[in-house]
């Protein structure tokens, strides 16, 4: 990357990048076609035939990624040595501002049965409304003598909590047994430096099963990805590019805060977003748009409903076009098929179309089509430097 960095010019080449959450998926054994290939999806399908496609590896062959590493390699970022707990991206999406005294981790509001054991980890998807009511009485109710704690609600079931005070770390393991019918973990330090967070963190859980005791749902915190507060280089610096995010789900602007996006106001549907792309675009060289549906519907094991998502995310790409991106990416963060309810190592399908792309003979966007393109397979964090070289904005490498 940093040869790419020495290669940036002047150019003026606009990219955009869409995101289907999830994209990735695996076959019907009915139908032998995934939920992309069984989605009628026309106007993908002539971006695929103007332009090229392939395949990407989040992270690398088998390895499944959550979100944050996923979309840190779609930014030109290396998820592994660049990657950031989920508990920072959430407090960033949240609007809230970080110090080096913090630790931040994502809350999972879910149910625990009588027995003690997790019955639902997303709590029956409680509403956005709901979510709030329960985080609030987090936030008022919630008292730890070593640390300051800050509760905010997120989207659904998701909030974030942020221990502020010294001696914290955040070297420590999730509460979240990530499966149903067990108990949820306690946390646990992996590290010295980290032992007065895991501390916290278990005062923290405590406290908020008694304050939730009596909620029908939302009676338990599941913990996830603790982080502390040290920011990898900004986008800008690294690609010269001004970027904007249009999300619908605060965790991904979050994402884009960390490398100094500019994140639009939340969204409230999928519309808003394509409607927010003309003015995000004139005012930015990249712009990324993010579809959260898809990996909802194949985390509930819905292969109908994330080809339905599919289909209405088609119905508005008139509006792309509308924008006059010079190029225009389409893609996953990662795959989740609804076969398997979970993310998933499968790669996910990639589509390049405009700038100096090479056209090669895909007629259509799915997994078997991309298997031929002619991007071939490569890893996620590669298309940022093929992106700019395909909008002209890198010079020639040596003499």
């Amino acid at each position: 990357m940093d040869v790419i960095r020495s290669l940036l010019n002047q150019s003026e080449g606009k990219i955009f990048l869409l995101i289907f959450d999830g994209l990735g998926g695996l076959p019907d054994p009915a139908t032998g076609r995934t939920e992309l290939e069984t989605a009628r999806t026309p106007n993908l399908d002539r971006w695929a035939r103007e332009g090229a496609t392939g395949l990407v590896d989040p992270v690398g062959p088998g390895i499944t990624p959550g979100s944050g590493p996923a979309h840190l390699a779609l930014f030109g970022y290396d998820p592994i040595r660049d990657n950031v707990g989920r508990g920072v991206l959430s407090a960033l999406g949240a609007g809230l501002k970080l110090t080096s005294r913090d630790v931040a981790a994502r809350i999972n509001f879910a149910t625990r049965a009588a027995d003690g054991t997790i019955r639902d980890r997303r709590a029956g998807r409680i509403t956005s409304e709901e979510g709030r009511r329960v985080a609030e009485i987090l936030a008022r109710g919630v008292s730890i003598p070593d640390a300051e704690v800050t509760v905010s609600a997120e989207k659904e079931h998701r909030a974030v909590v942020v221990f502020r005070g010294d001696g914290l770390a955040g070297n420590v393991k999730d509460t979240d047994p990530q499966h149903t019918g067990v108990p949820a973990h306690e946390a646990e330090a992996l590290d010295d430096a980290s032992r007065k967070t895991a501390k916290v963190a278990n005062q923290f859980v405590e406290q908020a099963r008694k304050l939730l005791r009596s909620e029908p749902a939302a009676n338990e915190v599941l913990l996830r990805g603790f982080a502390g507060w040290d920011p990898p280089d900004s986008f800008e610096h690294k690609f010269g590019l001004r970027a904007a995010a249009i999300a619908m789900y605060p965790m991904y602007l979050g994402l884009a805060r960390l490398v100094g996006m500019r994140a639009l106001p939340q969204m409230p549907s999928i519309e808003a977003e394509f409607d927010a792309l003309a003015i995000a675009l004139e005012n930015n060289d990249f712009v990324f748009l993010h579809v959260k549906q898809t990996d909802s519907a194949g985390e509930d094991g819905d292969f109908a409903r994330k080809a339905q998502v599919l289909e209405e995310v088609d119905a508005l790409l008139a509006l792309v076009n509308d924008a006059h991106p010079d190029l225009i990416i389409v893609t996953g963060d990662h795959s989740t098929p609804a076969a398997m309810r979970s993310h998933s190592w499968h790669p996910v399908p990639i589509l390049f179309r405009g700038g100096h792309t090479f056209v090669d003979d895909t007629t259509e966007f799915g997994e078997t089509a991309c298997r031929r393109g002619a991007l071939g397979r490569f890893p996620s964090c590669y298309i940022l430097p093929q992106a700019l070289a395909t909008v002209g904005r890198l010079d020639k490498f040596g003499a």
